[in-house]
């Protein structure tokens, strides 16, 4: 993931106009990948491998008068299906006998492991061309999305010559470990899909209706009366919303902070007074969570990155003043005398 030192400056000045040429050549290639990602019609299967778990998945993606609409199934007996378009996001849990509706907030594809491109991008990953190959029967190019820091990972991705769709992902660490991947066992690319294979095959009489409106933040780093300070280069409040969780007691608020490939969710919740605060590292699977106690709540971050990136941005949140505090600060003496003091809950 790293350039290595080349020890002589003529070599530097042969290679040089070839490095270039791969960037934009790699830069090509998933700028291809991502409209192939959303404007195609095609269906298949797939697997997501997971801190050794496995799960079966079929995705259907359709385009009919420039609108987009995926349907994402579990095939591993959960009967789970996420069906999105762009206004909205529906997600059908018959194990929990739940429908949990979202606003659409984000692009990019339901597919894991597999990164969008944008211009932005560069300046926290470097883009390489690796190797040609052949995944399943088909040739496929690799390339390589390469973090600049600590605070992200990085992927290996399989496009198909063809089409540059990818065939296979793999998230990788900063030591070239697999943490997830996504590989296809099969792939078909139709000229039309009809609507009836974007409706969900789950019987929903009786299920519990939660409907989750996602805001999008209108001040820098700001939400819901909470920011965070010591964001990792990059990394931006894109979210946020304030919604009921299983097990807490009291709304939870969720902010989640990107920087256009990575993302990482931070929960705040009140704290019961009586109730061990949970602090510190933990690993869940493929993804960190890192926890402290601020002001009477428990804040976690969580996310698919390293766990570094976890620690700084919880470690950052505080609560952000409100027009009320302003206002108190400016006519009570002792406020005034310390402006550093954080708001009462």
């Amino acid at each position: 993931m790293y350039l290595g030192r080349l020890p002589l400056l003529v070599l530097c000045c042969a290679l040089a106009a070839p490095a270039q040429a791969g960037d934009a050549n790699a830069r090509a290639w998933l700028e291809r990948m991502t409209r192939a990602l959303s404007t195609g019609n095609y269906e298949g299967r797939f697997f997501h491998l997971s801190d050794s778990r496995s799960e079966a998945m079929r995705i259907i993606h359709r385009v009919e008068r420039g609108r987009v609409t995926e349907r994402l199934v579990s095939l591993d007996g959960s009967g789970r299906e996420i069906i999105r378009n762009d206004r909205e996001v529906v997600f059908y849990m018959p194990d929990q006998r739940t429908v949990l509706v979202e606003r659409r907030t984000e692009g990019g594809s339901l597919l894991g492991t597999v990164p969008s491109y944008s211009a932005s991008l560069e300046g926290y990953y470097s883009i390489e061309t690796g190797e040609a190959g052949k995944t399943l029967g088909r040739r496929t190019q690799v390339i390589l999305v390469k973090p600049r820091d600590q605070y992200r990972y990085g992927y290996r991705l399989w496009l198909d010559q063809e089409t540059a769709m990818p065939l296979k992902s793999q998230l990788k660490d900063h030591d070239g470990n697999v943490i997830e991947q996504i590989l296809f066992a099969e792939i078909n690319f139709r000229e039309r899909i009809p609507a009836s294979d974007l409706k969900p095959a789950v019987d929903t009489e009786g299920f519990r209706w939660v409907r989750q409106d996602a805001q999008v933040p209108d001040t820098p780093g700001g939400a819901a009366g909470w920011s965070a300070m010591r964001l990792p280069a990059g990394f931006r409040l894109t979210t946020w919303r304030v919604q009921i969780m299983a097990g807490s007691s009291a709304p939870v608020r969720h902010l989640v902070f990107s920087d256009g490939l990575a993302s990482v969710s931070v929960f705040i919740e009140p704290r019961d007074s009586e109730s061990k605060p949970m602090r510190g590292l933990a690993r869940l699977g493929a993804a960190f969570a890192y926890s402290r106690d601020l002001d009477g709540h428990q804040v976690t971050a969580v996310g698919e990155v390293p766990a570094a990136t976890v620690e700084v941005i919880a470690s950052g949140v505080i609560r952000a003043a409100t027009d009320a505090d302003a206002e108190a600060s400016s006519t009570d003496p002792a406020a005034a005398r310390s402006p550093g003091k954080e708001p009462p809950p």
